[in-house]
């Protein structure tokens, strides 16, 4: 089988479920794992580079009131690459080329590849999605043990951190406007030991304000801007350190969002283990290979 993956997520998951042989082609943004880099790309940014926080929110919202992504596909290569399957999203209309146009360029080439989105908005139904790509590609055997390794990570964090206090969190998905972390990383939170103040689990990402976050009184705060590694959460955080310090949380910390937030794949569960050692030290290590946090010095 030849499979084209227009989102990074995806691409994790082909890979975890072994399908790797079987990827002809990512997105520009697909850089785990490693064997990910080695392969064409079939999307570019259409952003320059070196824009700041707010000036990449007012791209992507001009960007979506006129063509509706912030990316451009490479039709020709996709046509030439002849996938039986393409992968791709619909849920955020600026995290990838739109469905629509994956779905009307797809039926123009002549291998005819079936094209499944994959749309998860909680934990569970990332786990949805590991069944939704073993049904398309026969990895059924594959799927099932992926799925109890999973959940037995999720078990095993959410038993260390039973009966321990539960500090308040806010989780910063972008800075400038400050917007607070929604879909699964409320559930993050709460497995991980903690108590979500601002986020609504299955729910969009929310624009808010300071002064709305600092009325909330999170003990710890969570700087993963979407997409950005830990340098880079620091980066931002640190510009906005004023903003931070006005909310008076007693601890403030950098993640890295691209690898274990933003995207809803397999790696979703380094990013609870991360959470739970970031509230629980104590009882949660810090699982080999996970990128530590970076504390905030406000």
């Amino acid at each position: 089988m030849r499979i084209v993956s227009l989102v990074p997520h995806a691409t994790e998951l082909l890979f975890a479920l072994g399908l790797g042989d079987d990827v002809v082609a990512v997105t520009h943004e697909c850089d785990h794992p490693a064997r990910a880099l080695e392969l064409p790309r079939v999307t570019k940014d259409r952003l320059p580079p070196g824009l700041s926080a707010g000036e990449i929110d007012a791209a992507v919202r001009a960007s979506v009131a006129g063509e509706g992504t912030i990316y451009e596909l490479d039709t020709e290569l996709l046509h030439e690459l002849e996938p039986d399957l393409i992968v791709t999203q619909e849920l955020c209309p600026v995290c990838a080329v739109t469905y629509d146009e994956v779905v009307k360029e797809a039926e123009q080439i002549v291998s005819c590849p079936k094209v499944i989105a994959l749309d998860p908005k909680t934990i569970g139904e990332t786990m949805g999605d590991i069944r939704t790509v073993a049904a398309a590609t026969g990895a059924r055997d594959a799927a099932l043990d992926l799925v109890a390794r999973q959940r037995a990570r999720i078990d095993s964090v959410r038993t260390a951190v039973k009966g321990a206090d539960r500090p308040t969190v806010a989780a910063i998905e972008w800075f400038d406007p400050v917007f607070i972390a929604g879909h699964w990383t409320p559930q993050l939170v709460e497995l991980a030991g903690g108590v979500d103040i601002l986020g609504f689990p299955g729910e969009h990402s929310e624009q808010t304000t300071w002064e709305t976050v600092a009325a909330a009184q999170p003990q710890v705060i969570v700087c993963m801007p979407c997409g950005y590694d830990a340098a880079r959460s620091l980066e931002e955080a640190q510009t906005f350190a004023d903003q931070l310090r006005g909310v008076g949380a007693r601890r403030v910390v950098a993640v890295d969002a691209a690898a274990y937030f933003s995207r809803p794949g397999p790696r979703l569960v380094d990013g609870l283990e991360l959470l739970g050692h970031v509230l629980h030290p104590e009882l949660v290590g810090l699982p080999e290979g996970v990128a530590g946090p970076l504390e905030v010095r406000l």
